[in-house]
């Protein structure tokens, strides 16, 4: 498989009034995963060309299982990846930097900080 889940369709909307077809899942060490470059939370407009507007869930399924070796995602990239819909930005729109990309390096300095105080005071 491809190595994501994807949620949504006309029969299954998973944003109210939008029928999109969303990732919901990537599956670790799975294709996606090790291309790196879909998200969960991306809206997937296109399948190798052809429009996911206003298919089924199950149809939707069929065109990612029938989709091939090479397979072109036209995507939609979210805002901030969270639980549950959140805005979107198209194409060339350029985003907010997200809070993890602030607060992951803070902590990491400021463990090893407090590592090598730790490690100094052992010392004296």
């Amino acid at each position: 498989g491809l190595g994501f889940n994807i949620v949504g369709g006309t029969d299954q909307q998973y944003v109210s009034n939008d029928s999109s077809i969303y990732v919901s899942r990537i599956k670790k060490d799975g294709a996606a995963y090790l291309d790196g470059r879909l998200q969960e939370g991306d809206k997937i407009l296109a399948v190798n060309g052809k429009d996911l507007k206003d298919l089924r869930h199950k149809d939707a399924v069929e065109l990612f299982r029938n989709a091939g070796y090479d397979v072109s995602l036209k995507i939609q990239r979210r805002l901030q990846p969270q639980n549950g819909p959140v805005g979107h930005q198209s194409d060339g729109e350029s985003g907010g930097l997200p809070l993890a990309a602030v607060l992951v390096p803070g902590l990491a300095l400021a463990a090893a900080a407090v590592w090598i105080l730790l490690r100094y005071r052992q010392r004296m």
